[in-house]
């Protein structure tokens, strides 16, 4: 059988193709297969360094692997080398002072070493060379980096529970190539299952898609770095997002709400996005999303309501690094470079900008390291993500426990981002900057309008920022979802220039101009200074047309029933632990925006009625507003 078997390789193979494959596959005792590994594990050097007797060594292990081996039975294995040492010299393919001297060297007992540079990848590559069916594959890992991140890795791991686990890709953006691979905290501990490999595993990623989302509202003239978006309480159906401290900030620019990772400003933009085009330009461009079973593309995505990979992370990131386009990560020094355009260069300039604004962890700095980063915590504390790019490398650090058991308190900014900047702080420093491309230029724009300065009217300028604007396009505030007339905008009216005072469209007397306020966003009234308030609101009405004195005798908008002073009481649980209450506003006019400690508890018509709940004892303060910016508050205590 064994004749026929080598009849069979001759045929299909040549010698050097032969004496390769016994070379890689050669059994030397154990796992051990293949002349490197045994050099690795025995010696603790490589191939290309053997001594004379260290390579007959090696030559004699695989005729008996197991009574051979040299860290089990050096004296049998200093005995089978010697014959092999004095058999070349019988041969004449070695000289005699050669095997004089290899004799002399003795075979030592020493602990079988087994190397472990990047196990999960070894594997990983391992099973990629079974299904090419080569027998030799190299890996694109740099030892020396490697070994300085798997340091950094352990100096945190006394940090981590002792079943969570941590996960590193560090990738160089030029080439693509992965640099250091850590796919799990410690490969041989059961309780951090340090056998899965978290780069490749499926996880929530938390708030890191949302440097994607506002890149695309960017490249799509939705908003600029400036633009006044919301941050307030937000229902679309069944759907309410908080943000992760569970408080809103009310009026915040588009770079303001990607540093802070508010939630409602980023399901806010989705929406106009929508979910599926986002999903589909992201997979274009490698980062791909899966979502549980029946289930297709949804606002909670931005939030982490999808799965997705390490890689596929540090592979989208890259983007804001290379000029707006992402470069598929490569483990072989031989696959080949795969490129996909995500966003324009100004685009990812600008969003680079934006996320090197985001604050370090404590106790670190971002002045010299000038990274780009986001970080994410997934439902329930599952998944900590930090990930950042520097103009050389794109780094992605995932920790968590494998199983996806929760880890309270465990949130990205403190689980995985000191770990980040400690690995940047050990890879070789990036030389180049971030050239800002000629497209971009920095100016002055005004809320609530969202234009730039100097085109827009001193009266109309109720806040001043500054923001990144691409090739001149400064889009205006965005409307709210629901397209309503309370959006940032214009509120137009007639006026009696003799007078100064508004008049109804339906007053024919006397001579009138258009004129008009700018108004903010509905929502964000509770937000604004009573300056700004001021500014929003409309002249008095002309005494001059009949329905106007009537419309002038309305009462100043006030909350009925309630005043400082309120205490509510609430009923045993088994009476049902609630209090129902009547919000009753009179005066004012128009379209009433009822609000209970910031968040909106809804809507009323003129004159209307809202029914709400208490359900927990504590200080509230009950607001309303109406169409024409005028507010009212009480503050209420509901007691036990």
């Amino acid at each position: 059988w064994q004749m026929f078997r080598a009849l069979q390789l001759e045929w299909h193979y040549d010698k050097d193709e032969i004496l390769t494959f016994y070379l890689n596959l050669a059994p030397f005792g154990g796992p051990i297969e293949g002349v490197q590994a045994a050099s690795h594990a025995y010696l603790r050097k490589s191939a290309s360094a053997l001594s004379h007797a260290e390579a007959a060594l090696l030559a004699v292990l695989p005729q008996s692997p197991s009574r051979l081996r040299p860290d089990r039975f050096p004296e049998r294995a200093q005995a089978y080398r010697d014959k092999v040492l004095r058999r070349l010299q019988q041969l004449g393919v070695w000289e005699s002072p050669v095997v004089d001297e290899a004799l002399i060297e003795r075979v030592l007992r020493s602990g079988f070493h087994q190397p472990m540079t990047a196990p999960l990848l070894a594997r990983r590559l391992k099973q990629q060379a079974r299904e090419k069916g080569v027998a030799r594959l190299v890996s694109s890992v740099d030892g020396n980096l490697q070994a300085r991140v798997e340091n950094r890795v352990q100096a945190r791991l006394s940090a981590l529970p002792e079943q969570a686990s941590v996960a590193v890709l560090v990738m160089e953006n030029v080439t693509g190539l992965v640099r250091a691979y850590v796919g799990s905290a410690d490969f041989f501990s059961r309780r951090r299952q340090g056998q899965v490999d978290m780069v490749q595993a499926v996880r929530s990623p938390g708030s890191t898609l949302k440097p994607f989302l506002y890149g695309m509202a960017l490249e799509q003239g939705l908003i600029h770095s400036g633009s006044l978006l919301s941050d307030v309480p937000l229902r679309l159906g069944n759907y309410a997002p908080e943000n992760f401290m569970r408080t809103f900030q009310g009026p915040v620019s588009a770079e303001q709400a990607l540093q802070l990772s508010l939630n409602v400003p980023a399901v806010g933009l989705l929406q106009r996005i929508d979910p599926g085009v986002f999903d589909a330009r992201l997979r274009h461009v490698g980062v791909g999303l899966r979502y549980p079973a029946d289930e297709r593309p949804n606002l909670s995505l931005i939030l982490g309501g999808a799965g997705t990979r390490l890689e596929s992370l540090v592979r989208g990131f890259s983007a804001f690094a290379r000029a707006g386009i992402s470069i598929r990560p490569r483990f072989e020094v031989d696959d080949p470079v795969v490129e996909r355009r995500l966003v324009s260069p100004e685009t990812g300039w600008v969003v680079g900008e934006i996320l090197r604004g985001v604050a370090p962890p404590g106790g670190y700095s971002n002045q010299v390291l000038r990274l780009a980063w986001k970080t994410g915590t997934s439902y329930g504390f599952r998944d900590a993500w930090a990930i950042g790019v520097n103009s050389r490398y794109s780094v992605g650090v995932w920790t968590g426990r494998p199983d996806g058991t929760p880890l309270p308190g465990r949130y990205g900014a403190m689980a995985a981002g000191p770990l980040l900047f400690d690995i940047f702080q050990v890879l070789p420093q990036a030389v180049s900057r971030w050239p800002r491309p000629s497209g971009v230029e920095r100016e002055w724009v005004c809320w609530p309008l969202g234009r730039l300065e100097r085109d827009t009217l001193p009266e109309d300028c109720h806040r001043r920022l500054q923001a990144w604007v691409i090739e001149g396009v400064v889009p205006a505030t965005l409307p709210n979802s629901e397209q309503a007339s309370w959006s940032a905008g214009r509120r137009f009216y007639w006026l009696n220039p003799a007078s100064g005072r508004r008049l109804l469209s339906t007053c024919s007397t006397g001579q009138r101009v258009q004129a008009s306020r700018v108004q903010w966003p509905f929502e964000l009234q509770p937000w604004l200074t009573e300056r700004e308030l001021r500014r929003m609101q409309l002249p008095d009405l002309d005494a001059s047309c009949p329905k106007a004195v009537r419309l002038a005798q309305r009462p100043a908008l006030n909350i009925r029933h309630f005043d400082d002073s309120t205490r509510l009481l609430l009923p045993k649980a088994e009476q049902g632990g609630e209090v129902h209450v009547r919000l009753e506003a009179v005066g004012g006019s128009g379209y009433y925006l009822w609000l209970v400690n910031g968040k909106v508890a809804g809507h009323s018509a003129e004159n209307g009625q809202l029914d709400y709940r208490f359900a927990q004892p504590g200080q509230y303060e009950l607001t309303v507003l109406d169409g024409d910016a005028n507010v009212d508050k009480v503050n209420i205590r509901v007691v036990r």
